[in-house]
Order: C-alpha cells, then structure tokens, then sequence
C-alpha cells in the first residue's frame, strides 16, 4: 500500500510558533477561574518571563541569521525572514492577550478581593505621605538621573533594566527638547507594600515612585512626556571553546558581552508620546513589530511578588504533604534500603528529601569512598552543594559543572570555584557539548574484599527548590550492570574516555539517537507482523526531524502512538496516510511537567525508559545525556498504570494537538460518560493516600481505532 511521504513542509510545525502556542497555554491557566486567584496571577507572571527567554534566544537567533544572509528553511519550509514575519503578528497579538488579561480579569478580581496595585494618584493621604518619604530615604539615594546631549550620551541599558524615559524642556533658555533616562533600582523591589488601612493588602509600583519623584530630580525642566520602557538584548553567548585560555574564564568574558547584546525588543507604556517612543527605537535600531506598547504595567514577569509576599492561602493551591521514603523492614540506612530494591520517585509527589538525603548520608558515611555527580542548575545555598564541601575532607569527590547553562552561568560560575576551593575536583565537561545529564555515582566499602556503586540518575536536575514545582523522577540502584555503565559516562566526561558500549544506557551524543530511531523502527516491524506494537513518550519537547520521520513511518505501519509533550512539537499529528494514529497532547497545570519517559510495548515484552533527554536535536546531538530503562516489574508497572495512565486519562488540564497547530482542550463528545479527571491532582491524592491507581477513569485514548 503506498504510504504519504513524511518530507512535505506541511506536515511540519516550526519550533517558534509551537513553541508560542505552548505559552498560550499557560496564558489560558492564568484566564482559567477555577484556577485561586494568586495563582493565576503567577501563570501570567511566568508567559512574561518565557516571552523574554523567547525573545533573548529564539528571536535573537532568528535575527542574526537574517543578518547573516541565512536563507535555510526548516522542515516546515520558512526562511528565517519569513518565519519572523510570521512571529512578529503572534507575539504582538500574544502581549495584548497579557494585558487584557490583567486589566479586565485579574486587576479587577484582586481588587474584589483586597489586593490592590495602586498608580500614585489613587493614594490616599497616609499612603502618599508614606510614599513621598519612601522616595526620599530609599530611592533617590540610588537613583542616576541623565539628560541625553551633547556632552551625556544615552546612557547604556542593561538587558531587562526597567527605565523610564522622559521628554524634557528647559523652562529658561531653549524650545529644544531633550531626553531623560533614569533606571529603575533593580535592588528595591518592584512593588512597595503600603501601610496596611482596611485590611487591604495594597501595592505601589517602585517604577510609579521613580515617575513621582522625576520632577525633584529633573529641576530647571518641562517634562512633557514620560513613560517606563525596557530592552530585551540577544543573550545568546557565541564561544569559541577551542580558542580559549579557560572555559570558565571564556564564559565570565560572554557574560559581561551578553549584558551588551544588541537590542531586540522594546516595551513601553502606552501612554508615552511617539516623540519618546520613536527615539528610543532609533536608539535601539529597532523595527516596528519589535516596539511592544504596554497597557499596564511594562514587564509582566516582576507581578510574581503580588503573589509571593501576598499572605493569602484562600488564593493559593492547598499545601500538600509530598511522601516520604520510608526505611523499611531491617534496614539501617538508604543504602541497605537500595541494596534491597531499586527505588522510584515521582517528585514533587515523592519528596526530593530523598536525593538530598542520599547525597548527605554518603558524605557522612565513613565507609563511601567517593562521589562523583553531574551539576547542571542548583539553588542558592543548595545543601547538595554543602554535602559535596563536607564529602570533599575525607573522601575523592568529583563534580562536572556544566557552567554553559543557560542564564546560569553566573551562579555555577560560583558553585564550580566554592567547590575547588573546598578540594573538589572540578570538571566542566566536553567541549562543544554541554552535560545535561543528571547522574550521582556513589563507591561504598561494605567489607574488606567488596566495594559496591550506588547510583542515582534522574529527570530533573539536582535543585530541591524546583523540585517542589517539577515533575521528575528519580531512580536509586545498586545494579551492578547500571552502576558500571554510569562509571563510564563519568570516565567519558571527565576524560573524553569513549568506551565500546553505555548499555543498559543510552548515552548522547554516542548512541541516544541511533537508539532511539531502532526502538522506534522496531514497533513499526512489531506491527507490520501483526505483533503488539505502541509508543507513549512523555517529553518536554519533540523537534528532532529524524525521530518525527521515524515516528510518521511507524503510525503508517500501524503503530498507536501517544505523545505527551509540554512545550513545543513539531509533528503534525491526525494526517490521513501519515500520523492519523499519533495524538499529541499537553498537560499544563499547578506543577511543570518535566519528566521524560518513553514506553515501548515491544511484542508484548515492554520496555520503559526515562531520562534527562527529550526528543530534540540539542538533546540528542549536542549535549551529553542518559536515557535509562525501568527493569524491576514493580516499578515499571507503577510508570505505566499510575503515571502514564494517568497523564492520558486528564480532561481537565489536557490540550490536544490538532493537525493545523492549534491545540484544544477534550471536548464534551470525548469525555461523555466520565468524571473530570486532573492527573496532576490525582497525584497529589495517590501521596496523601488518597487515590490510587484504580481511580483513573479509561481514556478516550483507548477507543482510537487502528485505521487500516
């Protein structure tokens, strides 16, 4: 039967404008009512800051390759001009989305609800006397006024900096008109707490203060005009490893650059005149879709303290209590506990108390003999990072910082000299690949003749502050086969020392792909001998066009495939002849889901793996990572009818992909019959011991048929 080529640029969504629509579903978590109030404001709070990430790097890209006379189309068929033109109409569209959305939505509500944003006008009397003195004791102490001519250059804006800008005129001596810039402290917080009057919890902007204060600052001027207005920069960083003195000394010198990076975008209040606006946009050389008016306040992103210094909990999600690991039976320590069974956690489900407890009592523990450990992002004052200094008196320690993370560079720049200071030795992996697995090996003296590895390799990354609000999963073991494969991916990162074989893992950029494509390949065989043959994969994005080709051929050899990807995914997914037995969906809710798994059905002989690998090029071709597989019965059965199950059964924060790029969430005719069902609620119940894995209702996942 002849089967619809997979190479036709219509069957392809492009990374940008998927990657837009994944932040419009977030944008609909901060539109949803039923979702507490102060949460909301957070989701709109995080689509501001993933829109800055947007433009800083995806954007950014996208211009220096117009610039560079780059005319490559991706598999979805557009040019770098083309697909900017594209962009250009949806984020503009996107940011009037935002603003509607707070000033018809969630100022209102919060107002409603006693938690007022207030513009210096709407002070009352106390309020504004408080406010006057503020600016007085506080900011003008810090505060760097400067008036754009001859002799004053603009003065140079650092990437993100709020600002203000005013048209000034000298009231004496000229009709001319000049330009003031003053920053914005970003050492004082964005919003001031007033003095609490009629049980309110009211805020003022500190960028409304710095408009207040500009006429004490600006005296002998006519401000004619003024409004707040911020720069994005380009922050990707261009390295040159090879040419380097010292990778760390290479990334603090691109850190300093990235603060110059050209400008990309501009926002500013609405009510600035265009005489501001069209100088600042010379200034910046900026185009005018790059010129985004902000109905509201200019950058979303800083409403996130309305939520973190609100002390409401009726606006909030009920805290949950996440399980804890319990040593069971005889068992003395974690590490009898691992020597008896492999361990799974589903964090923040399961507490991450267990990794850190695993890495603590390994640093304390006089019979291990050394740790080695992969860090690629961690907390401020990470109490990993303080077991590994305690580890470092006694025992060999061995650390790969991965510096070249992005935007945190600057704190594992910290990490990586706090630790070799204390005697770690400190590795800062390959170059050319950043090292993005995440894997602790543990070397344990347990009698005079045997020395055993312990291992933990995850999902997620070693930050117990995220990890609260990540989905990951964690696997602790002392398999002998799992243990000695980990052995050598350290060998590989600290030395470049390329051994024969990772199995039991896959490891990029040696093997995950070719492994990948020949676990794909062989459920398209399954099928076509009319054995079982099914995929689900969970994974943050799916981009690489090898993967999507190889799972287009497998839906046409009958294969039924689930995706569930969070963030951007470029296949096209219901096209007849092509992946109409591939659905996609997104699950977007109170916790980021960052897990990745994927299950094989294999002829009946499953087999699931998870790691820190999601299914685009980076991952698989540019950075080092493991996928690992799930082989104790138990484990694999709790992936698959509990965490699986439940992700494919969600009707509430479920969206599914359709074959134009548009995502809807299940509709009436697909959910008839059955209970609203979150996955993410239901884990929350399954660790408070309310639910298990019999309360998941089937899913509509279940009645696709296999089209023939």
């Amino acid at each position: 039967m002849a089967t619809t080529s997979v190479d036709n640029p219509n069957y392809y969504i492009s990374r940008e404008q998927s990657w837009l629509k994944f932040n419009q579903r977030v944008l609909e978590e901060a539109l949803d009512e039923s979702n507490p109030l102060l949460e909301r404001v957070k989701f709109l709070a995080i689509t501001a800051s993933n829109l800055d990430e947007f433009f800083e790097v995806r954007i950014a890209s996208l211009l220096q390759r117009i610039e560079d006379g780059d005319r490559d189309t991706g598999p979805h068929g557009h040019t770098p001009e083309q697909e900017c033109n594209i962009l250009a109409e949806e984020t503009q569209a996107f940011v009037q989305t935002q603003y509607r959305c707070w000033n018809e939505r969630l100022r209102p509500a919060l107002s409603e609800r006693g938690i007022r944003l207030l513009g210096f006008s709407e002070l009352d009397d106390d309020a504004r006397q408080f406010a006057e003195s503020y600016c007085d004791r506080e900011l003008d102490p810090i505060l760097t006024p400067v008036t754009v001519d001859p002799a004053h250059p603009f003065p140079r804006v650092i990437n993100k900096a709020l600002c203000l800008a005013l048209l000034l005129r000298r009231r004496r001596r000229s009709s001319s008109t000049y330009l003031g810039v003053v920053t914005v402290p970003r050492s004082l917080p964005r919003f001031i707490k007033l003095p609490r009057a009629n049980d309110s919890d009211d805020y003022v902007g500190l960028g409304d203060l710095v408009e207040f204060h500009a006429s004490k600052m600006y005296r002998g001027y006519e401000i004619l005009s003024q409004g707040s207005f911020r720069i994005t920069r380009n922050s990707n960083l261009y390295l040159q490893e090879e040419e380097s003195r010292g990778l760390l000394e290479s990334i603090r010198a691109e850190l300093h650059n990235r603060r110059k990076g050209d400008a990309v975008r501009l926002e500013i209040e609405e009510r600035a005149s265009s005489e501001i606006i069209s100088q600042l946009q010379s200034v910046f050389d900026l185009q005018d879709w790059q010129v985004f008016r902000a109905d509201g306040p200019v950058d979303l992103s800083r409403l996130l303290p309305l939520y973190t210094e609100t002390n409401r909990p009726d606006l909030k999600y009920k805290p949950f209590t996440p399980r804890e690991q319990r040593i069971s039976g005889k068992s003395k320590s974690l590490f009898d506990e691992i020597s008896q069974r492999d361990l799974l956690l589903h964090h923040p489900f399961d507490s991450y108390k267990t990794v850190v407890g695993f890495i603590q009592e390994a640093a304390s523990d006089p019979a291990v003999l050394s740790i080695k450990q992969t860090l690629y992002r961690t907390n401020a004052d990470s109490p990993i990072v303080e077991a590994l200094v305690e580890a470092a008196a006694t025992k060999e320690v061995a650390v790969v910082v991965e510096v070249k993370a992005r935007f945190d560079e600057a704190s594992n720049i910290r990490w990586a000299r706090q630790l070799e200071d204390a005697g770690v030795q400190v590795f800062h992996g390959l170059v050319g690949l950043k090292t993005h697995c995440k894997l602790t090996l543990i070397a344990r003296k347990e009698s005079d003749t045997e020395i055993r590895r312990y291992a933990h390799l995850g999902t997620g990354n070693y930050n117990p502050s995220t990890a609260a609000f990540y989905t990951d999963l964690s696997l602790l073991t002392v398999n002998e086969e799992m243990t000695h494969a980990v052995h050598n991916v350290f060998n590989f990162l600290t030395a470049y020392a390329e051994h024969p074989d990772y199995l039991p893992l896959l490891v990029a950029p040696l093997d995950l792909a070719d492994r990948t494509l020949e676990l794909i390949a062989r459920e398209a065989g399954n099928a076509r001998a009319g054995r079982p043959a099914r995929i689900i994969a969970k994974m943050n994005g799916l981009l690489d066009t090898n993967v999507i080709h190889e799972l287009y051929r497998a839906s046409q050899a009958g294969v039924r495939i689930d995706l569930i990807v969070r963030g951007p995914c470029a296949l096209k997914p219901g096209i007849r002849g092509l992946s109409n037995r591939i659905q996609v969906r997104s699950i977007v809710g109170r916790f980021l889901e960052h897990s990745r798994i994927f299950y094989f059905e294999n002829a009946g002989n499953e087999e699931i793996y998870i790691g820190s690998a999601d299914w685009m090029p980076r991952n698989l071709y540019e950075r080092v990572e493991v996928t690992f597989p799930v082989s104790d019965p138990a484990l694999k059965a709790r992936i698959k009818d509990e965490i699986l199950r439940a992700y494919l059964a969600d009707s509430v924060k479920a969206r599914l992909l359709q074959r134009d790029g548009s995502y809807i969430r299940p509709t009436a005719k697909s959910t008839s019959g059955r209970r609203a069902f979150s996955a993410q609620q239901f884990l929350v119940d399954v660790a408070e011991g309310r639910a298990q894995a019999s309360d998941i209702p089937d899913s509509e996942i279940k009645s696709i048929r296999k089209a023939g």
